[in-house]
């Protein structure tokens, strides 16, 4: 009896024990203090399948093969475009933006930012013509006025002798180019509308580099996945979108003539190229521009995709999980850029980066 009287008692005792445990994980789980969040980002359509690749490696490495997976291991990434991402900061919950349009020393030191490249690649030329896609990728040969006077609506028909002298050996259609462009706040539109005003004068003047412009004429199309779905739905369309994607999407793509008068294709090569022609060390925030490079092998229309991250007035542990993201990325993600047609950052930049992480984790305070 007395053996009875105790074991009901020890009963009690530990069935006590666990519902204050209870108790106190679900204080601990609805506690806007220690409550876990994932890390959120938004922007650039152009870096978003490759930030999507990283996502899942992060959240898979920081689970370590258990089956748990912490809220704060994952990564919420919102395709917004890069103007997009880049207005979405001013939102508390946000932790970066990722921006094909690199943003200004003095804006970040306003603003108490840090920026560093993640990812690079092309802005391919795409082009929907009967029998193009049978020849070999980069037939269509393009260059940099020929590609501003198309978007200015002075040539507006393929069989226009100014693209034949550069393609004799390519029998092009009396067939009206359609001209198609994005609609939304696009880093790729303003990669593309950069280059345009680096070779054509006129171009420039009219309406210079942006993430929206004014078009003189053509479609738009919200997104790259909505403009390559229109390319290839306008019989003469004529586009510009993110390498991989297209590639992925089996459109032909055109070579660009650059600076040495060689004509390149977007690959990883091209951009490469393009990539090793900046002096990173001597940037300032990695300020800076791959258009139109020197090199007979760089491709004219190269980016790289930046990460804005706040620092001030965050926690040192929120921006930190940011870097912890990245450097992930960087140490073992190159296999997933190249995959996907980017160009992953080269192992010297991506040890300055990591210690520009170390150098400047207060930007703005």
């Amino acid at each position: 009896m007395r053996l009875l009287v105790w074991w009901i008692g020890k009963v009690r005792s530990v069935t006590a024990g666990l519902a204050r445990a209870v108790v106190l994980a679900a204080a601990l789980t609805f506690s806007p203090f220690v409550q876990a969040e994932p890390i959120r980002g938004a922007g650039s359509t152009f870096a978003a399948p490759v930030i999507a690749e990283w996502a899942k490696a992060y959240q898979d490495e920081r689970a370590d093969g258990g089956e748990f997976v912490s809220p704060d291991w994952t990564v919420d990434y919102e395709l917004v475009g890069s103007l997009g991402g880049l207005m979405r900061l001013q939102q508390p919950e946000l932790d970066f933006a990722a921006t094909d349009v690199p943003v200004t020393p003095a804006e970040l030191a306003k603003n108490g930012q840090q920026q560093f490249p993640i990812v690079m690649g092309g802005v391919a030329i795409v082009a929907n013509l009967d029998g193009l896609s049978a020849q070999p990728a980069g037939t269509l040969r393009l260059s940099g006025p020929v590609l501003a006077d198309i978007y200015l609506g002075k040539i507006q028909s393929w069989s226009d002798p100014a693209i034949k002298a550069i393609n004799p050996d390519l029998d092009l259609p009396d067939l009206r180019i359609m001209v198609l462009h994005r609609q939304d706040g696009s880093g790729t539109t303003f990669v593309f509308t950069e280059y345009l005003s680096a070779v054509s004068a006129e171009w420039k003047t009219r309406y210079g580099a942006d993430t929206l412009i004014t078009w003189p004429l053509g479609t738009s199309a919200k997104g790259t996945r909505d403009l390559i779905r229109a390319v290839q739905a306008t019989k003469g369309a004529i586009a510009y979108a993110e390498y991989g994607q297209v590639e992925r999407a089996g459109l032909p793509f055109a070579s660009i003539r650059n600076k040495s008068d060689k004509f390149v294709t977007p690959t990883p090569e091209g951009v490469q190229a393009a990539v090793n022609a900046i002096a990173w060390a001597k940037t300032e925030h990695f300020f800076a521009s791959l258009i139109d490079q020197p090199g007979e092998a760089a491709y004219p229309i190269s980016t790289a995709t930046f990460a804005v991250v706040p620092v001030a007035g965050r926690s040192e542990a929120r921006y930190r999980r940011v870097h912890d993201l990245f450097r992930l990325a960087f140490e073992k993600g190159a296999g997933d850029a190249t995959a996907l047609g980017y160009v992953p950052l080269p192992q010297p930049l991506a040890e300055q980066v990591k210690q520009y992480w170390d150098r400047e984790p207060h930007a703005g305070n």
